[in-house]
Parts: C-alpha cells; sequence; structure tokens
C-alpha cells in the first residue's frame, strides 16, 4: 500500500498557539556552539565562586565570615564586572536580535535581569542606598549558561546524517568505453547513457539499468527488502546498492542530484528544516514572563517616584520585581527535566538525543515500526525443512555442504542450521555457482544443486507433490525457499524467513496499553508484512514501501495525530525525521541513528513503550516546572511592585531574591522525583 498524499508540514508558532520567533538559522544561537557555552560556563562558574563566598547574604545564611584584606571590597564588583560582560555577553547579544526583530524573549528577560542587577548593584557599591545584587548576579549568568549549553548540545548534529549518507557512495566507477576499455573515473564525471561495470561485492555507484550480467543485489540499506534481488537484463539497480555473485554492465539512468540516494537525502534535509519550527515549552513561557516583567518594572517605577516615595523606594521596588521574575527557575525548568529524562532513559537502553522529543513524543496516537532490523533481526533463519525421499536432517546436511563455500545470505542461514543441529556435513566437491540460480556441487558421487525454484523449473527436475505444497507455504508466507536436487529430482525444500524479535510481540502489547496504535510500514512483500503482522498481533500495515513513501504514509498518519516511526536503516531517516518521535533501532546504521531523536542502544523494541512512557512523564514534570517557575509569579511580582504596602506588606529585594531561590529548589525537587518513577 503506497501513501501519495502531500508532504506532511509541522505545525508552526503560531499554529501551536505560540508568540513569534525567527525560526531560521538567524535565531537566538546564530554563531553559537556548544564549545562556546562551555567555555563561558566554565569561567564563568570560576568567577562566581568568590562572588558567593564574600557575599554578606550568603555569610548570613551559612553563619560564616569571610576573610578581609586592603582592597577586598572590590573583589565582587571586579569580578562582577568580568562575568557581566564575558558570561553575559550572549544574552546581551541575543536581546539586541531579539528586540531588532520585535521577539523579545529569554535572551531579553535575562539581559534586562543582569542588566539591573549589575548597574543598581554597581550603583551600591559607590554610595547608592540599598543592597547589591552580585550573588543573584552571578547564580542567573551561570544557570542560564548551562541551560543553553545544554539546549546547544542537542542542536548539533543535524547535519551528521546527510555526511553519513554522501558516504555511502563509491567515489569510482568503471566506464566501459566505446572501444570496450574499462576506465576508473570519478563518479562525479559519469553522465546519463554511460556503461559501467560492477564486479562482485562492489557497491553500484549511480542508479541504471542492467544490460548484461545476472546477479544479486543487496537493497536491504535502501528498499527495507531484507532479502537480496535477482536482477538480470532489463531490471533497475539504485546507487549505493551492493552486488552479488555475478559481474554486471550497467546502462546509468540517473546521476547526481537525481539518484535515488541523493532524493533521500533532499528528504531528510527537508524535514530537519521543518523540524526547526517548533519551539520548546521554555520559551514560550520565556516570552509572556519578559513581557509582564517588562511592563510591570517599569510602571512600578514610575508609580512609586510619582507618589513621591522617593527614587531610592521606587528603584528598590522595581529592581525587586525583576530579581522575582529573574528565569532561574525558568532556566532550570526544561534541562533539569531533560537531564534527569536523559538519566533515567540511558539506564533503560534509551539514548536522548534531541531534547525537543518528549514534547513532541507525550502525545502520540500511532507507532509506526519499519518491519527489517526492528520488529525483526533482519537476518535469515531456516523456518522450515520439507523433504522427500530423504531424511529431513540429511537433506538440511546435503544443502549446507552445498552452500557452505557460499556468502549468499540464505547459504549462511543453512549452514548455520545445519551447524545449530549438530549435523555431520559431508564434503562437496566440482563446486560452481550459477549467478542468480544457485550453486553446484558433487557429494559421494552425486551432483546436487541448491538453489531458486525457478531453477528447478528451468533444469525440468521432477518436483513431488508434498515440495510443491512446501513451495506454495512458502509463498504464501512470504518466506524465502531453496530446492535441493539432484539432475532428475527435488528432494527438498528449505524455507527460510526473516526471524521476528523475542520481544516484538511483548513491545506490540506494551503500545495498545498505552493505548498507542502500532503500525507496521516494510519494503518486503505484502504476503511477508502480512505474517509478520498476524504473528504479532498488528491489525494495520504497508507492504512494498518505497522510502520517499515512507515519509509520506507517516505524514498521513501525522494527519489524525502524533505519530513515532521506528527504524534501523538508511531508507528510514527521512520517515525518522518525518515524525513527531523519531526512534532508531541503535544496530541500525548511522544515517538512522542520527537521524532520530531516541535511540534504542540494545535492540529490544521494547525500548518504544518505555520511551513513551518516559515521554509522558518528561512532559507532564515540564508543564509542572513552568506552571510553578511562571506562575508564582502571578503572587510575587504584584508584592514585590508593593501593592501589598497599604497593608504593611513590602517584598525586599532580599526577599524576593530568596523567592527566586526557593522557586529554583521546587523546580529542581520536582525534576528529581521523577526518578522514581518505574518505566517498565
Amino acid at each position: 500500500m503506497h501513501d501519495h498524499s502531500p508532504h506532511h508540514e509541522p505545525p508552526t508558532a503560531a499554529d501551536a498557539g505560540s508568540p513569534p520567533a525567527d525560526h531560521g538559522d538567524h535565531g537566538k544561537h546564530e554563531g553559537h556552539t556548544p564549545e562556546m557555552f562551555r567555555d563561558l560556563l566554565a569561567v564563568s562558574i570560576a568567577l562566581t565562586v568568590p562572588i558567593l563566598y564574600f557575599s554578606p547574604q550568603i555569610q548570613a545564611w551559612f553563619g560564616y565570615e569571610a576573610i578581609t584584606f586592603p582592597g577586598s571590597w572590590a573583589v565582587t564588583p571586579l569580578l562582577a564586572t568580568i562575568l557581566y560582560f564575558y558570561g553575559g555577553r550572549p544574552f546581551l547579544v541575543g536581546a539586541r536580535r531579539e528586540l531588532r526583530s520585535r521577539t523579545p524573549g529569554m535572551m531579553t528577560l535575562v539581559a534586562v535581569a543582569i542588566t539591573v542587577a549589575y548597574g543598581y548593584s554597581i550603583a551600591v557599591t559607590f554610595g547608592f542606598p540599598g543592597e547589591p545584587f552580585y550573588w543573584e548576579l552571578s547564580t542567573l549568568i551561570v544557570v542560564m549558561l548551562l541551560g543553553h549549553w545544554i539546549e546547544m548540545r542537542s542542536i548539533r548534529g543535524a547535519s551528521r546524517a546527510l555526511d553519513a549518507l554522501a558516504e555511502l557512495l563509491p567515489t569510482e566507477a568503471h566506464r566501459i568505453e566505446p572501444d570496450g576499455s574499462i576506465v576508473d573515473v570519478p563518479v562525479e564525471r559519469l553522465e546519463v547513457g554511460d556503461r559501467i561495470l560492477v564486479r562482485p561485492g562492489e557497491q553500484i555507484p549511480a542508479d541504471g539499468l542492467v544490460s548484461e550480467g545476472r546477479s544479486s543485489v543487496d537493497e536491504a540499506f535502501l528498499t527495507g527488502e531484507s532479502r537480496p534481488v535477482a536482477k538480470e537484463e532489463g531490471d533497475e539497480v539504485v546507487a549505493g546498492a551492493i552486488n552479488g555473485e555475478g559481474a554486471l554492465t550497467i546502462e546509468v539512468t540517473r546521476v547526481g542530484g537525481e539518484t535515488t540516494l541523493s532524493q533521500i537525502m533532499r528528504l531528510v534535509e527537508e524535514a530537519q528544516r521543518s523540524r526547526s519550527r517548533f519551539q520548546v515549552l521554555a520559551d514560550r513561557a520565556a516570552f509572556w514572563l519578559t513581557v509582564i516583567a517588562l511592563g510591570v518594572a517599569a510602571p512600578t517605577f514610575l508609580v512609586w517616584f510619582g507618589v513621591g516615595a522617593g527614587v531610592t523606594f521606587a528603584v528598590t521596588r522595581m529592581v525587586t520585581v525583576l530579581v522575582i521574575a529573574c528565569p532561574h527557575a525558568l532556566g532550570l525548568a526544561i534541562p533539569l527535566v531533560t537531564a534527569n529524562a536523559t538519566s533515567m532513559a540511558a539506564s533503560h537502553g534509551v539514548l536522548v538525543r534531541n531534547r525537543e522529543a518528549f514534547e513532541r513524543g507525550h502525545a502520540v496516537d500511532v507507532v509506526a515500526l519499519d518491519k527489517t532490523g526492528t520488529l525483526t533481526e533482519g537476518r535469515f533463519v531456516v523456518s522450515r525443512v520439507g523433504a522427500d525421499g530423504v531424511d529431513v536432517d540429511r537433506a538440511l546436511a546435503l544443502a549446507a555442504a552445498v552452500e557452505r563455500s557460499s556468502e549468499h545470505p540464505l547459504a549462511s542461514a543453512i549452514v548455520d542450521a545445519a551447524a545449530g543441529r549438530g549435523l555431520e556435513v559431508p564434503t562437496a566437491t566440482e563446486v560452481s555457482a550459477v549467478p542468480g540460480r544457485g550453486i553446484r556441487a558433487r557429494i559421494d558421487g552425486t551432483v546436487y544443486a541448491v538453489g531458486a525454484p525457478e531453477w528447478a523449473e528451468e533444469l525440468g527436475v521432477t518436483v513431488p507433490a508434498a515440495l510443491e505444497a512446501e513451495l506454495a507455504e512458502a509463498d504464501r508466507r512470504g518466506e524465502s525457499a531453496v530446492v535441493v536436487m539432484t539432475d532428475t529430482r527435488a528432494v527438498a525444500v528449505i524455507r527460510l524467513a526473516d526471524e521476528i524479535r523475542p520481544t516484538a510481540a511483548t513491545a506490540v502489547r506494551a503500545l495498545r496499553e498505552l493505548g498507542v496504535e502500532p503500525v507496521m510500514i516494510t519494503g518486503d512483500a505484502e504476503a511477508v508484512a502480512r505474517t509478520v503482522a498476524e504473528e504479532l498481533g498488528i491489525d494495520r500495515y504497508y507492504a512494498r514501501v518505497l522510502p520517499q513513501d515512507k515519509a509520506r504514509i507517516v505524514a498521513d498518519l501525522a494527519k489524525t495525530g502524533k505519530v513515532a516511526f521506528v527504524g534501523d536503516g538508511i531508507n528510514d531517516a527521512p520517515a525518522l525525521v518525518t515524525a513527531d518521535l523519531g526512534i532508531a533501532i541503535g544496530a541500525g546504521t548511522n544515517v538512522a541513528i542520527e537521524s532520530a531523536d531516541l535511540v534504542l542502544v540494545d535492540d529490544d523494541p521494547r525500548g518504544v513503550p518505555r520511551a513513551l512512557r518516559l515521554a509522558r512523564l518528561t512532559r507532564r514534570k515540564m508543564v509542572q516546572n513552568l506552571a510553578w517557575a511562571t506562575g508564582y509569579n502571578l503572587v510575587a511580582i504584584p508584592l514585590a511592585a508593593g501593592i501589598g504596602e497599604p497593608a504593611g506588606i513590602v517584598l525586599s529585594p532580599a526577599v524576593g531574591a530568596l523567592f527566586m531561590s526557593l522557586s529554583t529548589v521546587i523546580v529542581a525537587v520536582n525534576a528529581m522525583a521523577m526518578r522514581r518513577t518505574n518505566l517498565r
């Protein structure tokens, strides 16, 4: 089943009800790197420690007395000045950018808070009445740098998926010249119509049609098809596929950006750009907190100064409003939850690559799972041996003897099955391969052939009715089948299938218990998909799905709810980044892992429901923390502004700082409490 709906476009900030923001390349992190924030954070912490040590407020709280020496009074303002201009630089620059684009947010709020705190504290140091806010200034800068460092680390890596895709193509191709000679040329010099030679074991450098030769080609990296696909004259091949046992001459039909692999790269890039439009919850909250704090602070000063309360009282009220609204808690609300969730995820075999994944994952309604390598092992095993005229074990041993010299995946599965049963495998001689069909060998004086059912038909050997039934059942179930035969008759049919992971059924049941619908998407044939879906209890599945169709199907599913996609192959990369939550199986390709939000390190699909439980828990804690970090301001800011002054209730800046710190502690405790939740 294919879906040809338009490419799914994630909701914009306006659709989500959030304030306008700059989502392009020139947002709040323009020119920023994780290393920059790491270095700023390290230096800022070094400057903050002595500031805290010399702070009268901290000394009073912890009951100690700092050392004194000539000029010790200048240590704190000097360090605070360095900290303000060095550690606060990204926020000051970011605020200027936000104000230019008329989208005030976290950067603006932090910049205003540290500027007022710094300016007021310096004024107090040089004679203005009041108490300085040096320790509040320093801790605010440190906390905000910590939060942004965590954020930047999660942002990095978007381009790695594209780099990994580009590395799949070989750099050279064997071009066949008009005179029949073969010349190695760079892949970028290939043109449509060129004829190229692809030897056994080599990667195909460009899309094309087979003009000569017969072989089997491994396209699992691209199509998800678990078995090698037989190719002969007139068949299409794609760049990046691995040729099997026979040499192929290919006429190039697509090069450069037109190849299937390049189109997948474009899909990945487009989906990554679309994802950047999502806003984190903290940005939305920061926008409104900025508007409220700035909207209250300035009028507070003007009102109190206007009624004759004096400049000191008016400034103190304004500073208290800004200090109490300082986003210590808001700056930690998301990073603290994310840090704890990341640690919990790791202990449950889930690697978190994207902090936004939790926001998207909490409301997942459908989990679309790739079959090969996700629900199945991605390797063949012998599922049944049917024999006629010989013992079943003897038939398997004969097949293993013939196939022992082959590197074909089906041959390896047969040899492994014989070894697993402890069979004595006879010695085969005069072994010869027939590309695209099978392999022959002499055993104890008799020539046996092991190969595709079509080969038996071509050779005209007799296939007994019992073995015809085995072939029919293999075809119905979508299994691969090989025939063991002599020159005159077939003696056995060996059926092979991609082995279902032992934990897949448990994972599917767990998803249903969460109220999430499991959907299977695969490049395999209808019969294969139907058999696996029936065994796992999956009601809806899509078979024979091409790479671009996977992303479209995910987009179509997203029209009715949030979708998570689980996959492991290169062909899964567009779907992984299109989905609201992309989950990669850890044993999959680098492309899949780099394109995903979460990675199941231990290849266990039961990690999917665990990840969703964690996503829901994380979202709940985020909302709770953001509600507290901003909600307490509804009471605290009016009190800080002096609304309770007629009743004798006036918050001093120190009390405002205490409230701010208490909010931070509550947020931290709430985040730590999530560790007590059992995700299994």
